[in-house]
């Protein structure tokens, strides 16, 4: 049902900031439920991340409304509160198709939109983008300004820091907004607080502070008592010390629920000299009961009616291949006491739920920090613990240097469970696992395992977990194949695949689940068909032999084609001189756009029909 945009009567005046800027100050409330109401009707019916846009209806209308957008930079982080950003931007009507092929990008995107600065997807980059921007705007003289909009969870990480720190230095004009949706507010923050970041901010405490340090500073015994007032003053009614010691001049917490005192505050603080730090603080799910009280359940949804104040039941599914990982933890853990699970951030997405109830002292979160996570892990591992790292192919990519330097270089006992491996669907290029085989393959000591159905992926895991040493298994997001998982665990034999299929001609040597995909070709064309089970290391052996009997391997992965287990076989062929031609199919050397998994399977010639379509066309 397509939304009419006559029932929000002011947002249809506000298709783009220019237009929001027209609006006077005192109808900004009622458009912004207007828009928290328009962002309910349109996510309840494309799907997608839901919760947190809901938390920044005000702070995203209050941004477009004193800023000079686009000219001015307003960067999200992350991306997930960016929906309400890209309805005031221009793409109101296509809203429902967002996360769809060819639609709209689950992210602020800059191909799309002159107003998505900066491409994201993964978070705590905004601090350090918005650093370069101010820098170069205090190059050009420009008199642009710049604003960084980041969450609670994601400033826990390190590169946040790093990012305000070097700005603490550099001092140039910037506000960082720290949207802090964890914190219930009170009367003394709603209100209290309210009124001193008007004065904080406002021109009489700005210039009364300046000034006063002019005046003082040839007297520094003054100076310094006319500081420590200042930081005195500051302490008693806001919590910034650690910020304001970092360089930022910290404003708040105020509500960020409240537009008319956020554009009041932001108004105020736009012309402020040096970095600047405004805390709000904001309910994820505002305005939506259920949302508010399950934010997790509902921070990315399906198609729901709001109507019903729930999402609709799970249909009953196949277990995913998170379930596999987050079952064989438990088992796992009831056998051995060493074992630790660590994850940045990823409890629910990875699976670890029951593992955290179960065994808290042995479970680990530690925020958005992905190096940190692989480094704990090392220390762990150096003291005799067995630790399990659970995290998706993209955000290993966060942690590559601890991966080579604090893992492998020392050969040091870890798994990484490597979730949402190969093509992850709706949520696009940022979170596609295409490079995670390349990028590990090149690391020595580490064994690599790629599980073609939900029981391969428990028998990997339980082997990489009894390997001494660094050991990885990557699988898909999603259901599983309706294989069931054996109860008892078995090692595999290290580096060693499965024959499927005997053939003639072609083998086809798959590396992960698209396994079932390449039967059909197998059939049809004949072909002999091995579950290669390792990328590292590789079955020699069984390469060498195949060689012997067949003219062509056709190597079939999820994951770039550059790099990959393809390109492990290449090496192979070429080191031992095998009288046999290759030909491989995997990820194309290009970012993959969003869409569902099966309709990007398909658009690569990965599912059934394009498999044999592409052996069919390249061994004629």
């Amino acid at each position: 049902m397509a939304l009419e945009i006559n029932d929000y009567p002011l947002l249809a005046k506000a298709n783009l900031p220019e237009q929001l800027r027209q609006l006077p100050q005192e109808q900004l409330p009622a458009l912004s439920k207007e828009l928290r109401r328009f962002l309910l009707h349109s996510v309840s019916q494309s799907s997608g991340h839901f919760a947190s846009g809901l938390g920044t209806v005000e702070l995203t209308v209050a941004l477009h409304y004193v800023y000079n957008t686009p000219f001015d930079r307003v960067i999200w982080d992350v991306g997930h509160q960016a929906y309400p950003h890209k309805i005031l931007t221009g793409r109101r009507e296509r809203m429902q198709s967002i996360r769809k092929k060819e639609g709209l990008h689950p992210f602020p995107y800059r191909e799309e939109s002159e107003y998505d600065v900066l491409t994201v997807g993964h978070s705590s980059t905004s601090i350090s983008a918005a650093l370069g921007m101010a820098i170069a705007a205090k190059q050009a003289r420009n008199q642009r300004k710049v604003v960084a909009v980041i969450g609670d969870g994601a400033i826990t990480a390190g590169m946040a820091f790093e990012a305000m720190n070097h700005a603490g230095e550099v001092r140039p004009d910037m506000l960082v907004i720290l949207n802090d949706n964890e914190m219930s507010i009170s009367e003394n923050v709603g209100a209290l607080n309210r009124y001193f970041a008007r004065i904080l901010s406002g021109n009489f405490y700005t210039s009364l502070r300046e000034g006063g340090k002019k005046i003082l500073s040839g007297v520094p015994p003054l100076h310094q008592l006319a500081s420590r007032a200042e930081e005195h003053f500051k302490g008693m009614v806001t919590p910034g010390t650690f910020f304001e010691e970092l360089g930022f001049n910290y404003i708040g917490p105020i509500d960020g629920h409240d537009v008319v005192g956020l554009v009041n505050t932001i108004r105020n603080m736009r012309n402020l000299q040096g970095p600047q730090l405004l805390h709000i603080v904001t309910k994820k799910g505002k305005g939506y009961a259920p949302a508010e009280a399950d934010p997790i359940g509902f921070h990315a949804v399906s198609k729901f009616n709001p109507d019903d104040n729930q999402q609709p039941a799970k249909k009953a599914s196949l277990p995913t291949f998170s379930n596999v990982f987050g079952a064989w933890i438990c088992d796992m853990a009831k056998q051995d006491e060493r074992l630790q699970a660590i994850t940045p951030a990823m409890r629910e997405g990875s699976d670890l739920v029951r593992f955290s109830k179960t065994f808290p002292q042995r479970y680990f979160d530690v925020a958005i920090a992905e190096q940190h996570a692989v480094t704990l892990a090392a220390g762990m591992a150096i003291e005799g613990l067995k630790p399990v790292v659970a995290i998706y192919s993209s955000f290993l990519q966060r942690g590559y240097d601890q991966l080579i330097h604090d893992v492998a270089l020392q050969d040091l006992d870890v798994l990484f469970a490597i979730d949402r491996a190969g093509i992850v669907g709706a949520d696009g290029p940022t979170h596609q696992g295409a490079f995670d085989i390349s990028f590990m393959r090149c690391i020595p000591n580490i064994v690599i395992m790629v599980p073609s159905d939900e029981n391969e992926c428990r028998q990997m895991l339980y082997t990489g977990y009894q390997y001494q040493g660094p050991a990885a298994v990557r699988y898909p997001r999603g259901i599983g194949t309706g294989i069931a998982t054996e109860a008892n665990m078995q090692l595999l034999p290290l580096g060693k695949g499965r024959q499927v299929r005997q053939g003639k001609s072609i083998a086809i040597l798959a590396f992960g689940t698209l396994l079932s995909a390449c039967q059909q070709a197998a059939e049809q064309l004949n072909a002999s068909l091995i579950d290669m089970r390792f990328v590292k290391p590789l079955d020699q052996e069984l390469l060498k032999q195949l060689a012997l009997k067949h003219d062509v391997f056709v190597t079939v992965e999820d994951n770039a084609i550059m790099g990959g287990a393809g390109s492990a076989v290449n090496e192979f062929i070429a080191a031992e001189n095998l009288a046999v031609r290759s030909v491989n199919l995997g990820l194309p050397d290009q970012f993959i756009k969003h869409g569902s998994q099966e309709e990007i399977y398909a658009e690569l010639g990965l599912d059934s029909a394009g498999i044999l379509a592409s052996i069919q066309a390249k061994t004629q």
